[in-house]
């Protein structure tokens, strides 16, 4: 759907505490996959286009935008501060400093309303068109409209909203509820704002009072948006619930993609990430924001994979941890594989049962299949390393680097203390302890001699019979 040209800012309420969370933490910061709840509506308004994007803050105002800045960077945001909870009109009021000048649509959002759709603002803004006046909204129907503000009409049209406290037995029989998402002409806004009053039950200023005075200079556009999408948060169940439904349309859009999910009740897959066609995803599987997973990947069960890209035709066995890394095409990881920020491996790469890494550059066909550490370091191609290698990076205060040339044999159980090249194609024994460099081509082994002792058990039987033990 196309919107048309009229100018477009957004504004999201964010300065509620969420008392009913019984958190330390404001409501808006609770996670669902990976984002905060105010992520997700803030994402809908630049997704749209709005030139500018103003939350409202007031409770932990400035852990709130430093979340919102963390995950938005660049975005064009300016905040605004609630001081004082006096309901939603005044806190879309506070909004109003950073707005100056503005001119066109302004969206109303809300910082707990994690599920809704860009396709359902797309089609509010159009109903905003096709109406004409001052103010379009989301409306929806209920079979239990307890707690919500109704839509009234007189011949088809609507005329206000009623807060369920102010409203008539009859009024609360209504069904069409209020969402309180509202598309609004700016210039009006400000005026009505300004006209609104605390004369109702719970003595707030109302944002509801809107509707009313929109509909006194033009007709009020409504598009109808599904209950479940326009549903917010007010404590953990809730939370958990709406995590639910948005894992449930995450995960379907994948599979229609043609991602296979053999379990979809227990994968969970941020909204921002992407993954390839023909990729299988294992039970218990977890892809976290910032993944792009490549075509023909399979990923085991139990895997997690956080920030990484892993490209295509990669096999990744059973719960391997990826955090930050980039994976070539053809790898095998794992199981039970750990690659820590700054790993990147070229193509056809093996790491195998209970490998680390942490910032090393593997070269292509490189393998450490056991029981290996490797950190700072950078490995070339065609490397073999035998099982309880580790990089001895950390020397108590300084961090330095380990260098294997291309076609490095490194022995099982071998120590290199950084900072230590291997050159080309050499040797390391295994049991190496590797505190110089090797040169191209050369065998390094350090170990004590071997001593054999014929009959020692024997002996050692002997004496303790005699002792009578």
């Amino acid at each position: 759907m196309l919107r048309r040209m009229t100018a477009l800012s957004a504004v999201v309420l964010c300065a509620g505490k969420g008392t009913r969370m019984k958190s330390e933490k404001a409501k808006v910061l609770h996670a669902i996959l990976g984002k905060p709840l105010c992520a997700y509506p803030l994402k809908r308004a630049l997704e749209l286009g709005a030139s500018l994007v103003v939350p409202v803050v007031g409770h932990q105002a400035e852990s709130v935008e430093k979340s919102v800045r963390g995950h938005f960077p660049g975005a064009p945001l300016r905040f605004a501060l609630q001081k004082e909870q006096r309901g939603t009109a005044d806190a879309v009021r506070a909004a109003e400093e950073s707005l100056k000048g503005f001119s066109g649509r302004v969206l109303i959002l809300y910082g707990d309303v994690p599920l809704l759709r860009r396709e359902t603002l797309e089609a509010l803004l159009a109903a905003h068109d096709r109406a004409g006046g001052k103010l379009a909204l989301v409306s929806t129907v209920l079979e239990d409209p307890t707690g919500y503000g109704r839509i009234l009409r007189e011949g088809g049209k609507v005329v206000r909203v009623v807060e369920q406290k102010d409203a008539t037995p009859e009024q609360r029989a209504i069904r069409e509820c209020n969402a309180g998402i509202y598309s609004v002409d700016a210039d009006f806004l400000w005026k009505a704002l300004a006209q609104i009053k605390p004369n109702n039950a719970q003595g707030e200023y109302y944002l509801t009072d809107l509707v009313e005075l929109a509909a006194r200079e033009g007709p009020v556009g409504t598009v109808e948006g599904d209950a479940t999408e326009t549903a917010g948060v007010n404590d953990r169940v809730e939370l958990a619930a709406r995590a639910k439904v948005l894992q449930r349309r995450i995960n379907q859009a994948h599979m229609r993609a043609g991602v296979t999910l053999v379990d979809p009740d227990t994968t969970f897959i941020d909204e921002d990430v992407v993954v390839g066609a023909d990729t299988e995803v294992g039970p218990g599987v977890v892809l976290s924001t910032g993944t792009v997973v490549g075509r023909n990947v399979v990923i085991g069960p139990g895997c997690v994979v956080t920030a990484s890209t892993v490209a295509d035709g990669t096999t990744l066995k059973p719960y391997s941890v990826l955090e930050e890394a980039r994976v070539g095409e053809r790898n095998i990881i794992g199981p039970f594989s750990r690659l820590r920020p700054g790993t990147e491996l070229a193509e056809d790469v093996h790491l195998g049962n209970f490998v680390e890494t942490k910032k090393a550059q593997i070269g292509k066909g490189s393998k450490a299949n056991h029981l290996t550490y490797l950190g700072d370091a950078k490995v070339g191609a065609g490397c073999n390393i035998g099982a309880g290698t580790i990089t001895c990076n950390y020397d108590g205060v300084n961090k330095s680097l380990t260098e294997l040339g291309d076609g490095v044999f490194i022995g099982s159980d071998t120590q290199l203390v950084a900072p230590v090249t291997v050159g080309d194609g050499a040797y390391v024994g295994a049991g190496t302890t590797v505190t110089k460099n090797v040169p191209p081509g050369s065998l390094a082994v350090s170990r004590a001699p071997q001593v054999t002792k014929e009959g020692w058990v024997a002996a050692k039987k002997a004496r303790r019979a005699a002792k009578g033990g």
